[in-house]
Parts: structure tokens; C-alpha cells; sequence
């Protein structure tokens, strides 16, 4: 698909690539010799670390995958958040699928990557009952709060990489997120197999209908009663637009070097504790990379903003 950008839009690619260089130029170098780090009495201390960071960690998977009271649940969803990756290093394909019910505007995304030093995916459910925000020289459209605990829906989503199947996720959740710390891909060698249940047959088919005018046609939706069974591999969805082929390859070239130097580090190690331990021993600047997951705090810097303007239109 051929794209044409306004003035606009070409400044702030510009902004991006410049800051992504500057991301890649400043970090390039972590092999570099580190000043040896302070002693952690807990071995346990990354886990802390994770599950301030919104995680928990599955040892028969060896993925990280989201608590249900993350901190994340809070930021609920906006178009921002896409555009943000790239700069910070998350080389992921979205797909948003729109839909009404309820008297709610809905969204359910699917996400899949490369998240820095770790691959994986993501779906996320959404609504509101607000109309677009229009916050000049910020945001202009739809923000979307984080789902209440009665509308979570039990989701089952499983990813596979060139036909492996990597790791898969089950339950009733508002955010399903699993992530394998050290595994680098493009997102294309990357498919998510969802499965959704539904309240009811209401919801299914507005959320069918969302599907059908996202472009996917009927022999890729599978319904089982009120399940909704699909595929995501190559979306169907315009990309952000700070997701251009030469800085992707760029941060691209940044995320597999991240992950190389992970493997030569703990190579001879069996189990995630043990090479996590050592790894804060041999790099620290590697061990903070390995447990920067998902998508970090930065990505929602403009929630704070988003959030005054919500507030500010309510009272």
C-alpha cells in the first residue's frame, strides 16, 4: 500500500528516525566493559523487579506474562501508544478491531513483535462510553478505559514462529501478554492464534461485524457457538506511522544484537533464575534490558496529559 504523508507527518518521521539513531548510537555498545555490580541478597530479586513491571513469570512456558492487577490496567488505550513503539525499540504489528455494543464503543487489539530483547504478544480489550478528545498539539480521537472486571472476556491466544509454537495463554483476563525473554523475530515470522468467548451472540457478531470491516473475510472467522476462533499474521491494519522499513531495520539490527549477547551470556545455563543471576553479574546493562518487558512506562508518558483533559472535560 502506497502512502502519502502530510508536512506534518514528515516532521515527525524525521523526530523519529533522529531519536531512534540516537537510541541506537548510545546503546550499541553493551558489550563494553561494566564496573562489577552490587551483591543481591534475594536471588528472587528479578521477580520483584517483573512484578513491579506489571509481570509474572510462567517456568514451564519460561515466559513472562501479565498480572491482572497491573499497573498497565490503568492506561486504558490510545493511538499515541502505537506511534510510541517504534521509538522505543518495539518492532510490533497491530491490529485494532472497532466495534459497538452495549451502548459502548469497543476495541480488541491484537499486537505481535519484537519488544527490545524479547518477542511476543499481546490482546487487549477496551471500551468507552465518551466521545473522541481532541487535545491540540497532542491527540486528536478515541480513548479507550481498560475494561471492568465483569467484561473480561476468557480469551485463549497462542503464538508460533515459523510453525513452532512457541507458547500459548489462557483465562479470563483484560490484557493477555506473553513474552520470552532473549528470542528475537520480525513480526511477520510471528502468528497468534486467538480464540474469544463471548457473553452472547450480540457481542459475537458486533465483534465479527468489527472483524469483517477490518478486512478479514469469512473463511479466516471461525464461530463455535458464542467463540470466535481466528488467525493473526499479516495485518490488515495501516501500521503507525513511525513504523518505516529503514528505522525498523535499524532498531531491528539493535533488538537481535540485544538478543545475541543475551544467549552467548547465559548459554550455559539451564533455567531462567540461572541465567538471569548471571547475567546481573557478567552485564549489568544487559540484565536491566532483560527485564524491561512488554511495553515500559514510557510508552504512557502522555496518559498524564490524557487523563488532566479527561477530568478537566468531565467536571
Amino acid at each position: 500500500m502506497n502512502r502519502t504523508y502530510s508536512s506534518e507527518s514528515i516532521e515527525i518521521l524525521i523526530v523519529v528516525l533522529l531519536a531512534i539513531l540516537g537510541v541506537f548510537l548510545g546503546r550499541v555498545s553493551i558489550a563494553k566493559k561494566q564496573a562489577p555490580p552490587k551483591e543481591i541478597g534475594d536471588r528472587d530479586e528479578w521477580r520483584k523487579l517483573a512484578s513491579a513491571a506489571g509481570y509474572l513469570y510462567d517456568e514451564k512456558q519460561d515466559i513472562f506474562y501479565t498480572k491482572l492487577d497491573a499497573w498497565q490496567r490503568d492506561m486504558g488505550y490510545c493511538r499515541l501508544y502505537d506511534e510510541a513503539c517504534a521509538p522505543l525499540n518495539l518492532i510490533v504489528d497491530s491490529e485494532p478491531i472497532y466495534f459497538e455494543y452495549d451502548n459502548k464503543r469497543w476495541l480488541i487489539q491484537f499486537w505481535k513483535g519484537q519488544y527490545g530483547m524479547a518477542l511476543g504478544c499481546e490482546i487487549g480489550i477496551y471500551n468507552t462510553e465518551g466521545p473522541d478528545i481532541d487535545i491540540p498539539g497532542l491527540f486528536n480521537g478515541t480513548f479507550f478505559h481498560t475494561v471492568e472486571d465483569e467484561e473480561m472476556l476468557q480469551m485463549s491466544v497462542s503464538l508460533e514462529k515459523q510453525g513452532r509454537k512457541l507458547f500459548s495463554l489462557y483465562g479470563r483476563h483484560w490484557w493477555h501478554t506473553g513474552f520470552i525473554v532473549g528470542d528475537f523475530a520480525e513480526p511477520w515470522e510471528l502468528i497468534m492464534h486467538i480464540d474469544i468467548t463471548f457473553p452472547n451472540n450480540e457481542m459475537r457478531d458486533a465483534f465479527i461485524g468489527g472483524l469483517k470491516r477490518r478486512g478479514y473475510k469469512d473463511n479466516e472467522i471461525k464461530v463455535k457457538d458464542n467463540r470466535v476462533l481466528l488467525k493473526f499474521d499479516q495485518p490488515y491494519s495501516e501500521q503507525p506511522i513511525s513504523r518505516v522499513k529503514i528505522t525498523d531495520g535499524i532498531i531491528q539490527s539493535k533488538n537481535r544484537l540485544l538478543c545475541t549477547k543475551y544467549v552467548e551470556f547465559t548459554s550455559s545455563y539451564n533455567t531462567f533464575p540461572e541465567k538471569i543471576s548471571a547475567l546481573q553479574q557478567k552485564s549489568p546493562e544487559l540484565y536491566s534490558a532483560a527485564l524491561t518487558l512488554g511495553k515500559p512506562v514510557l510508552l504512557f508518558e502522555s496518559f498524564d496529559v490524557i487523563e488532566k483533559y479527561i477530568s478537566k472535560v468531565k467536571s
